[in-house]
């Protein structure tokens, strides 16, 4: 049985074909079942995300490139050579090695990001479900989730922020520790200020407070984290609540000047104040910061964080692609030792059969046997067997390691007269 797997993901393709290859979460089940109805697939899954649509196939025959890409056009309703330039082919070694590294991140726009493996676990459980994967996928999967888990635990490739969102998290942790309870205020309803808040708030940031310029943008932008408005001409007081300030106001000029902080931290008893400036232009005066227990990261700030990050995760990510390598291969000696499995286990069983044939045949001649005179006849045959099948084993196995299965099988089966 062979691995094969067909895909796109961001590097290969632009969003415009991803997003037509892309299967709905309702149709992937319709999919799948056209799919391992295709003569020759044995089993098969479907991976469908933002960034990346995969489909992974156990074959026994065939041209699987032509197969899949086929499924594509017919399944996705796009003309096969729009999209073959932007579709990547893995088989054998290379295929295993592709989807320990999805499954490690490895493969990830954000190299380290967690989101990736639950995505190719509910691809998995899907497909489980529906009897899509069985046998060789179903323990290459596995074997993948394990080496993820290795990856996580041997390296730090998932400690470091690398996007403004992550390092607003990481830099709150290290002013406040726990982020347990803390308040968020929101200036400007931005895209950006609403990621970073939405991370802030899954580390245990629970209480929001949004403010805008227009009244309706900041209901919405409120609505989203069930947080409460604050009138934007009063900032003094949210200021004196808040933990956490994130602006991304598009006005022109500074939203919090110097004053008017030196003020906030006499109400607040210079309790800390962790302030992100992510609007260009900025938001708050770069003089703030000379405050005492007053923290500011304007966008180029957590831009430095994020690269620092970046690289860091870049050195991790080398010590998991050794991770991945080792794993390859341990798992390539599993399913080689697998292929000559079925004939080891045939030839110690016609062996036996003999064996147990052969000692009735004769037992009449050697007439009432004690227990401890049995005993010493079958320990005598068993070990003149164990001898016999001991070359043959040893070539087996020697030959799987070496990935040279298909003749030395062919040649012991000949020899012993083993069934198919």
């Amino acid at each position: 049985m062979r691995i094969h797997i067909t895909g796109l993901n961001h590097r290969t393709a632009p969003v415009e074909v991803r997003e037509k290859l892309a299967f709905p979460a309702g149709h992937v089940e319709q999919a799948l079942g056209a799919l391992i109805r295709r003569g020759g697939v044995r089993e098969g899954l479907i991976l469908s995300t933002c960034n990346r649509v995969e489909v992974a196939v156990a074959i026994d025959d065939g041209d699987a490139t032509s197969m899949v890409e086929e499924f594509f056009e017919q399944s996705r309703h796009m003309p096969r050579g729009d999209l073959a330039p932007h579709l990547y082919h893995f088989h054998g070694r290379d295929a295993i090695r592709h989807l320990f590294r999805v499954a490690a991140s490895l493969d990830s726009m954000v190299v380290g990001e967690p989101q990736i493996l639950g995505q190719l676990k509910e691809a998995y459980a899907t497909a489980k479900n529906l009897g899509a994967v069985n046998g060789f996928l179903d323990g290459l999967c596995a074997r993948a989730f394990s080496v993820a888990k290795r990856v996580r635990t041997e390296t730090e490739i998932g400690s470091n922020a690398v996007s403004v969102s992550y390092a607003a998290v990481e830099l709150a942790r290290e002013i406040f520790g726990k982020l347990d309870g803390r308040a968020i205020l929101l200036i400007g309803a931005g895209k950006m200020s609403e990621l970073a808040a939405r991370h802030l708030q899954r580390a245990g940031a629970n209480r929001i407070l949004v403010t805008n310029r227009t009244r309706e943008r900041a209901e919405a932008m409120a609505a989203v984290f069930q947080g409460s408005v604050v009138p934007y001409e009063q900032l003094t007081q949210p200021l004196t609540q808040a933990d956490i300030v994130i602006t991304s106001s598009g006005a022109p000029h500074y939203i919090l000047t110097r004053d008017m902080m030196r003020a906030v931290m006499q109400q607040r008893k210079n309790r800390p104040i962790f302030l992100i400036d992510i609007a260009v232009p900025r938001n708050i005066d770069p003089q703030i910061n000379k405050l005492d227990n007053v923290f500011l990261y304007d966008i180029d700030d957590m831009g430095k964080v994020v690269e620092r990050n970046r690289v860091n995760r870049m050195e991790e990510a080398a010590e998991a692609e050794r991770i991945i390598e080792e794993e390859v291969d341990k798992m390539l000696a599993r399913l080689r030792e697998r292929e000559v499995t079925p004939t080891i286990v045939s030839l110690q069983d016609q062996l036996e059969q003999i064996r147990l044939a052969e000692i009735e045949r004769v037992r009449n001649r050697l007439g009432s046997l004690s227990p401890q005179q049995e005993e010493a006849i079958d320990a005598l045959t068993k070990g003149i067997l164990g001898k016999i099948a001991h070359g043959p084993i040893a070539e087996l196995r020697r030959h799987a390691s070496r990935g040279e299965t298909t003749g030395i099988i062919d040649t012991v089966r000949r020899i012993f007269r083993l069934p198919e």
